[in-house]
């Protein structure tokens, strides 16, 4: 995540531990995409990916967390915020 985070880049990840990192440490950066789905390849998610990444660039410029599932796309703008 500092790595990302130093050099601008967005994480890309299966892993849900990230996004529990960005609430923890209440990070504005990097951004994280993280794929919800069992079926991780890359023919079965990859036009929901790109989709997903053109619609959200300028939000993961910014920095968000986007949660890509088969069936929708949830975007949270960085810092993240407790949900009420």
């Amino acid at each position: 995540m500092t790595y990302a985070r130093v050099n601008d880049y967005v994480v890309l990840t299966h892993d849900l531990d990230f996004s529990a990192i960005l609430a923890v440490t209440h990070g504005e950066k990097p951004s994280v995409v993280q794929i919800r789905a069992e079926n991780v390849n890359p023919d079965a998610i990859c036009q929901y990916v790109i989709l997903a990444l053109r619609q959200m660039a300028t939000e993961l410029e910014a920095g968000a967390l986007l949660t890509i599932e088969p069936k929708r796309t949830r975007l949270r703008v960085l810092p993240l915020q407790s949900e009420e």
